[in-house]
């Protein structure tokens, strides 16, 4: 891990923009105390507990609020560094002038989108999935959003990769001594202990590469498309799901002509439920590209909603039918229309239909249902998401890779330098994971079981 000394010192506003009773402005770097006590006239205050003061500017003197300061020195800090927190009053007047005083103070500067982060994983106070998880915790809009942050924040998704790597480096060590150590005594069964952990550590990836796309939906949420032809009530139901006009609706074919999303909260999870493009063979060119992003949606969507007139069921139009599947549901709308229309059943082997009125609110519960049983299928589970970023999913298969080369190949008759490369590989993707990436651990290892120097 790096311990980089960085030498400007940086500033930001940590707490939220706007107006507010409260702002929390902090610096980090090498210079923050001496800002600080250029600040208040006086000494640093005790490590850690909060004192009220009178910001000043240095050169002239002129009071800039009342505050409550508080001083981190390093190590014992987020970063890592020396850290200051200025608790000042939230007005856009008291900020602006706090932030032209510290901009003329020397060797200080505005901070850059995450830097204080980056050095806090700089100086080891963070991995990389520990960063990761901070940014989505101040992100996090549903409960299974905060709990998953709140995870991978706390250490947890780190700590399975790290275990992972931990079991590769022992392989590895033991794989060394047999290359290093080979005129000396080694223990029986060495390699065959390595070949039972890289097999069990195989499977344990493959599982979890299965639940890609998981961690990912909580983050960015569960997609859900409306499909369908023109006129068939998709924007309807959205402004329907939504509670609110969020897109136009029209009798006039083609209205919808671009993607229209809204958020929402379903049982805790975040759901994005996107409005298209209606499918038909269009010529003009603007509502074509529609139709292609509409097919889009399609494609990346969770789940698919595939709306049918209440006029042409049981018939299902045939650009809609190729989204029929286990992740599909199909809806029929206006049904307040249908005057005694059966609209149950579409027949030997047709999907299960839900009939609904956006006007009379008929059918809604029982769709909103069925689409909060479909959301919970994907999502919920008693285990954390032990992927949440396409990066570690990257990662892992490559690790995957490499490991599954070394378990194809006879221990007994392959040369170790080569099966060891494998098994290196695979650390290194792992540690890509976290951040952590070296060799150091696994020389620690070789000392201290095998006795090497002894």
């Amino acid at each position: 891990m790096s311990t980089a000394t960085h030498k400007d010192t940086i500033f930001a506003l940590a707490s939220g923009k706007g107006r507010a009773g409260v702002a929390i402005v902090r610096l980090s770097g090498r210079h923050a105390g001496a800002a600080l006590s250029a600040l208040t006239g006086n000494d640093l205050p005790a490590p850690r507990v909060a004192t009220t003061a009178d910001l000043k500017c240095p050169k002239t003197g002129a009071l800039i609020d009342k505050a409550l300061v508080l001083w981190f020195p390093a190590p014992k800090s987020f970063t890592g560094e020396d850290v200051a927190e200025l608790h000042i009053h939230g007005s856009h007047a008291v900020l602006g002038k706090l932030f032209e005083v510290l901009s003329g103070i020397e060797g200080l500067r505005l901070a850059q989108a995450g830097e204080f982060t980056r050095r806090a994983f700089e100086h080891g106070k963070l991995d990389l999935t520990e960063a990761e998880g901070l940014h989505d915790l101040v992100f996090a809009e549903t409960e299974a959003q905060r709990t998953q942050a709140l995870y991978q924040l706390e250490g947890g998704l780190g700590a399975l990769y790290d275990n992972w790597r931990d079991t590769l480096t022992e392989c590895l060590a033991h794989l060394e001594a047999t290359i290093d150590f080979s005129d000396e005594e080694i223990p029986d069964g060495l390699l065959e202990g390595v070949r039972k952990d890289t097999v069990a550590l195989e499977a344990e990836i493959k599982k979890c590469l299965k639940d890609d796309g998981r961690g990912q939906a909580i983050r960015k949420g569960y997609r859900i498309a409306l499909l369908g032809p023109t006129n068939v009530g998709k924007s309807s139901l959205l402004n329907a799901l939504a509670k609110e006009e969020r897109a136009i609706v029209s009798d006039i074919a083609g209205t919808t002509r671009d993607v229209i999303e809204v958020h929402l909260d379903i049982a805790g999870y975040p759901v994005v439920v996107a409005d298209t493009a209606g499918l038909r063979d269009v010529a003009n060119e603007i509502e074509r590209e529609g139709v292609r992003r509409a097919r889009g949606q399609a494609e990346e969507a969770h789940l698919k909603l595939v709306l049918v007139d209440q006029a042409t069921w049981p018939d299902i139009p045939e650009e809609s039918r190729p989204f029929l599947g286990p992740d599909s549901l199909v809806v029929i709308t206006k049904a307040d229309l249908a005057k005694g229309k059966a609209l149950s059943g579409g027949g030997k082997g047709a999907p299960k239909a839900y009939a609904i009125s956006v006007k009379t609110g008929e059918g809604l519960k029982a769709l909103l249902e069925a689409i909060e049983a479909k959301t919970l299928e994907t999502l919920q589970s008693s285990d954390p998401a032990p992927i949440t970023r396409a990066r570690h999913a990257e990662a892992l298969r490559e690790g995957l890779e490499a490991l599954h080369r070394f378990n194809g190949q006879d221990l007994a008759q392959t040369d170790p330098a080569l099966l060891a490369e494998d098994l290196r590989l695979a650390a290194r993707a792992l540690g890509r994971v976290t951040g952590r990436v070296g060799v150091e651990d696994i020389l620690g290892k070789i000392f201290s079981q095998f006795c090497i120097g002894k």
